[in-house]
């Protein structure tokens, strides 16, 4: 089986210019006038950095003893969304990538300096494939691939069990849009090895075992939960492989709007990966009575292409979470 299945290819575009990209670093799809409702927002963000900084403390120095002593604040406030200028910090320490960081120094360094990788070719005919439409990538050996590049050689030579499949390229793009090389490295490692939750690796092992394992639990929760759509799933020769292959492997990095998969991540990180389950769930809930009356040619599109409305954090990830 292609290791890199549900990954398409893109090249990137011309340069923008900053009026026309978002708050993330993206290009705007639609540009739009709402000063008053960012106002509001910006308000509202700077109370909650005020609550986050005193719950981690000087560079993290609180976070283990806060988590110890109030676990469901901290599971509450993370479900509402990290702060977007304390999200690299937090991302390390809920993943325990800043202990790994600490207890090898120099290794990183080593690896991307003093060793050759077999994936080197086939990680430099992919880096333009990620994140195409972010500027921090965009530009052809620019500081962003580059980063990027180092970041899963590195990888690739750390665990040559693995090494490179193609959609690893969006978890280390999306950290390196949070945090350092190194660090996005060792979250990578944290993930992959299973420092605080189930390893990841079975996700790009040959023959994609975990994803194979995967598709197989979110077609059974889908009768147990949706048992109408799951029996017209199955009329109509529809399984779990042919559009939700990639939430697994990039972990909705790869087709979510970003505001959306960086939510999921928040929660991912903290809680594991039943998050996946549970926000595939509710999107199938929420256009449950669309889908159950499509046949097989439009329900693969509509499954790939969820309506915009579907996609707002605030009205998904309340239905994920309530999901036993």
């Amino acid at each position: 089986m292609d290791r890199s299945r549900g990954i398409n290819d893109y090249e990137p575009g011309p340069v923008p210019s900053e009026s026309r990209v978002d708050r993330y670093g993206f290009i705007k799809q639609n540009v739009s006038n709402s000063s008053a409702a960012e106002g509001l927002g910006k308000s509202r963000e700077a109370r909650r950095v005020r609550k986050w900084r005193k719950m981690i403390g000087v560079g993290g120095s609180d976070w283990k003893h806060y988590v110890r002593r109030k676990p469901h604040v901290v599971k509450r406030r993370i479900r509402k969304g990290i702060p977007d200028c304390l999200r690299g910090l937090v991302w390390q320490l809920i993943s325990g990538s800043r202990d790994l960081l600490l207890m090898n120094p120099g290794v990183y360094e080593q690896l991307v300096i003093y060793e050759t990788s077999a994936s080197e070719l086939d990680i430099i005919r992919d880096i333009s494939r990620t994140f195409p439409t972010h500027v921090f990538f965009q530009q052809r050996h620019g500081p962003g691939q580059r980063s990027l590049y180092n970041v899963l050689k590195a990888y690739s030579v750390f665990d040559r069990a693995v090494g490179y499949v193609q959609g690893m390229g969006f978890l280390a793009g999306l950290l390196l849009l949070y945090m350092s090389e190194e660090d996005a490295f060792w979250l990578l490692v944290a993930l992959l090895k299973g420092a605080v939750h189930a390893p990841m690796e079975g996700l790009y092992q040959v023959g994609l075992p975990l994803v194979q394992q995967y598709l197989f639990q979110f077609e059974h929760l889908v009768r147990e939960h949706l048992p109408k759509l799951g029996e017209h799933f199955n009329r109509e020769m529809i399984n779990p492989s042919m559009y939700a292959s990639q939430w697994f492997i990039t972990v909705f990095s790869y087709s979510f709007p970003f505001p959306l998969a960086l939510r999921i991540w928040d929660v991912f990180l903290f809680e594991g990966v039943k998050i996946v389950f549970k926000v595939g769930l509710a999107l199938l809930k929420y256009c449950h009575d669309d889908l159950i009356n499509l046949s097989f040619e439009k329900l693969i599109h509509a499954l790939r292409n969820f309506p915009e409305d579907a996609m707002n954090p605030d009205i998904l990830l309340p239905m994920a979470y309530s999901i036993k």
